[in-house]
């Protein structure tokens, strides 16, 4: 496609597409394509003027390459990308305020004063009836306010401070509108569901396919951990299903034979056969943004606190006004005072400031499921970490594969991965990845896999029993024995590797030896996490003594834990929480999910498993643990941005009071400065904080 280069700069371009107008979808279409380029940093399409602004790494010529190939009708974007991109929504309240501020002029300039009396008067009515019906409820709350103020300035034939009163709080709902719905469809989006592939039923086998080619009647499986891809009708098995970001249940449901399940729940126990009905992303979509926008979670509790002390103010307004009116006997010092109220910025700047941090959190890759979750992130004083694919990278190795009975090692490795490839956990995908890598391929040879959290992986082939898992598992639990030739071998294990055992009929196989390499950032993230105030940092792993001590040395944490359960760890930060500390809990695996709930933030890192991640408070999807750091970063600032608009808002309306009692400002400029005063205060919110 043509395009022509409007500036440019290093590692910048500002480009403009060869058409007069571009509509909502081509302008979606094309940010996802540029997008989705190598080296592309970020990227912002304006579809009024054509442009497109691209910030990038590498070559300049790869990226004009791109452009060049770029047509709308050679690129198929996702659906769901195009449904909730959020463009139109921007486009709709640009127009709505564009629109308001127009009408605002022209009725200045060419309407007469009686016409623009009368509109004002019509206009006011809605007010005035809202604040009645407040009134009438038993309410003493801001719509009461505003209806007075409007209602007196009316009476007293004052149109033009009603209609710039009436104008302004039109303009702050318009922003509080837009902010939320962008804020929440933001997140909603990020909570999407984004599953790549899933197992399709067919001829008897389980078949790994990518989900877009799942359509309406295939019958797909869901096992232990992972998230239901699809809504459909369960043709097949029995689990408990997690429903919590739909329905906000806090319990696991039963599924069986006959039930209906929906898309994103996940599934924490048993497995299930599903026949699809419904394959579009959409309905997931609307279903969270109902859940949200429904959900208490938003807020915070300096959300709440601003709200209610709005409320708790209107009193004390009109008091102040009829204390003024009998101390001065002056109408028009008094209603100065009724046309400042400290509500209704409170209402407004507040919810916007903490919506405002959730979107930014989403741009540095981070989803947050309530602002509650920002003030405790800000609060927090303990940090705990699980280790395997949080303090060590995401995508761990296999080292080697050692027999511990006459059969060959790459056997060995094929039935170990034809039972872990059904477990989302780091460790098992490690397993799957490695026998890969070897040419490997299997055949399902096994009877139902049981998973045993934390534990390992118990099932039948041939009709003897195999298991896969920890020491714990293998040796405690199962009573399994090792070979007295391969003694000395068993006592030689390297110790750099974390180790998973598998035996048949209760007698070692193998040891496959996983490389889980420390993050290189791990150490610097924990000490910049304490240059932020975090006080105490403890290690928790399932992992030998030895691996974890050579590791806490490594990052200088303060606690560092062993061979510890899912109930453990659930268990010290339930013990930290009831010492007064606040408590964030970072990990990625299903056996994190107690302790991701007990923790007052849980946090799920990268590509772990989805029960984690739907359980979590706070997903970081990028592969970074400085993310940590700046989540840390941001819901301070956010903290200190609330307390500087609390002192921001009553200093100005004080201000504005003490000028109306001494007579230097009228009711018309004291409305005029103070919803000013308002909209600023909410647009400063609405910046980015870092």
């Amino acid at each position: 496609m043509k395009f022509y280069i409007r500036h440019e700069a290093k590692g910048y371009l500002r480009v403009h597409m060869n058409q007069a107008f571009m509509t909502c979808r081509e302008a979606d279409i094309l940010h996802y394509y540029i997008q989705t380029q190598p080296n592309v940093v970020q990227v912002k399409i304006f579809e009024r003027t054509a442009d497109a602004v691209i910030t990038y790494v590498g070559s300049r010529a790869d990226i004009i390459c791109a452009l060049k190939k770029f047509g709308y009708d050679r690129v198929e974007a996702p659906a769901a990308f195009l449904e909730n991109s959020g463009r139109e929504l921007n486009r709709e309240y640009k127009e709505k305020l564009v629109q308001k501020a127009v009408l605002r002029v022209a009725e200045k300039m060419f309407l007469p004063y009686l016409v623009r009396a009368f509109v004002t008067g019509v206009k006011s009515i809605r007010y005035i009836s809202q604040g009645l019906r407040t009134l009438l409820q038993g309410k003493l709350e801001v719509a009461v306010l505003d209806a007075a103020a409007i209602g007196v300035s009316v009476a007293r034939g004052n149109m033009e401070t009603a209609s710039s009163v009436m104008f302004l709080l039109g303009v702050g709902e318009l922003l509080e509108q837009w902010t939320h719905k962008k804020s929440v469809g933001d997140l909603a989006r990020s909570m999407s569901l984004n599953v790549e592939n899933v197992w399709l039923k067919k001829d008897g086998q389980e078949v790994l396919v990518s989900a877009s080619e799942i359509g309406e009647g295939d019958e797909v499986v869901v096992h232990m951990g992972n998230v239901i891809p699809f809504d459909g009708e369960v043709s097949a098995g029995e689990a408990m299903v997690n429903q919590a970001s739909l329905t906000g249940e806090s319990q696991p449901v039963k599924k069986e034979t006959g039930g209906y399940v929906y898309a994103g729940t996940v599934l924490e126990e048993g497995w299930l056969a599903i026949r699809v009905k419904e394959t579009g992303g959409s309905s997931r979509y609307e279903k969270i943004v109902t859940m949200i926008e429904e959900s208490e979670k938003l807020k915070s509790a300096l959300e709440s606190k601003a709200e209610h002390l709005a409320d708790r103010l209107v009193p004390y307004t009109f008091l102040g006004t009829g204390l003024v009116w009998l101390l001065t006997r002056n109408a028009t010092k008094a209603i100065t005072v009724l046309m400042v109220d400290f509500s209704c910025a409170l209402k407004l700047a507040m919810p916007i400031a903490v919506l405002s941090a959730i979107r930014e959190a989403s741009l540095n890759h981070i989803t947050v499921k309530g602002g509650k979750y920002l003030e405790a992130a800000a609060e927090a004083s303990t940090i705990v970490f699980d280790k395997t694919g949080t303090l060590t990278k995401a995508r761990p190795t296999l080292k080697e594969v050692i027999a511990f009975c006459e059969k060959d090692p790459d056997e060995l490795l094929r039935i170990a991965a034809c039972l872990e490839e059904h477990f989302p956990h780091s460790m098992a995908k490690a397993v799957v990845r490695g026998a890969a890598k070897r040419g490997l391929e299997h055949e399902e040879m096994h009877t139902k896999v049981d998973y045993i959290v934390a534990h390992g992986i118990s099932s039948y082939i041939d009709g003897q029993k195999v298991i896969i898992g920890s020491y714990h598992f293998v040796f405690d639990d199962e009573k399994c024995t090792v070979d007295q030739q391969y003694q000395e071998a068993f006592t030689q294990l390297p110790a750099d590797c974390s180790h998973l055992y598998l035996a048949v009929e209760r007698r070692l196989a193998a040891v496959i030896c996983i490389e889980d390499p420390l993050r290189e950032e791990a150490e610097p993230v924990i000490n910049s996490l304490r240059r932020t105030g975090i006080k105490k940092v403890v290690m928790m792993t399932g992992d030998s003594g030895r691996t974890a001590a050579a590791i806490a040395r490594q990052i200088g944490v303060d606690e560092y834990y062993s061979e510890v359960l899912p109930e453990d760890k659930a268990g010290f930060i339930e013990k930290e929480r009831k010492a007064g500390r606040k408590v964030i809990m970072i990990g990625d695996g299903i056996n994190d999910s107690p302790a991701l709930s007990a923790a007052d933030v849980g946090i799920a890192i990268s590509d772990g498993a989805e029960i984690a991640r739907e359980i979590a408070d706070i997903t970081i999807s990028s592969d970074d643990l400085y993310e940590v750091v700046t989540l840390r970063l941001l819901s301070t600032a956010l903290m200190k941005r609330i307390s500087k608009n609390y002192k921001m808002i009553v200093g100005v309306n004080l201000a504005l009071i003490a000028l109306g009692v001494g007579g230097m400002v009228q009711p018309a400029s004291a409305a005029l400065f103070h919803n000013t005063s308002t909209l600023a205060i909410s647009l400063k919110s609405m910046q980015n904080l870092l």
